[in-house]
């Protein structure tokens, strides 16, 4: 384990509204906002998302399986923002559900809201970054 100890920086609260990419605005916010090390949590519905949930067997680096929907779910989740290659990395992990399923994994590419997303984040001063781990297939937040 490797840990740093911190404090609390600025808070933000927003709204994504419907339509809006969820991971593009994060992007978004933290590039405006010069978020470098921040949590968050996500509240409200996703119209359709793609998501990592879970690996095809426990390997590493591995090979990851893939889920999507496309017709509405709620969603809560949790996630962090570090900067990797210069960019803002999102890292959410969320459970996504209807009447008819439920799911839970890495929410990474589509992540179009249904109606809006309540986001409250929360700033720290712990400087850290995310650098690409070839053996691990992942980028692990690696602190400076």
């Amino acid at each position: 384990m490797d840990y740093r100890k911190g404090s609390i920086g600025r808070i933000f609260i927003a709204r994504v509204d419907h339509g809006e990419d969820l991971l593009a605005e994060l992007s978004s916010l933290a590039l405006k906002e010069d978020i470098v090390s921040a949590f968050f949590i996500v509240l409200g519905g996703l119209e359709k998302a793609e998501l990592v949930t879970g690996p095809k067997e426990s390997v590493v680096p591995p090979v990851e399986v893939w889920s999507a929907f496309g017709d509405g779910h709620q969603i809560v989740g949790a996630g962090n923002i570090f900067w990797e290659n210069g960019a803002p990395k999102i890292h959410l992990h969320g459970v996504a559900g209807n009447t008819k399923e439920i799911m839970m994994g890495c929410i990474r590419k589509t992540a179009s809201t249904f109606m809006y997303l309540d986001i409250f984040i929360i700033e720290t001063d712990i400087p850290a970054k995310r650098i690409f781990d070839k053996n691990l297939g992942a980028s692990p937040i690696r602190f400076q």
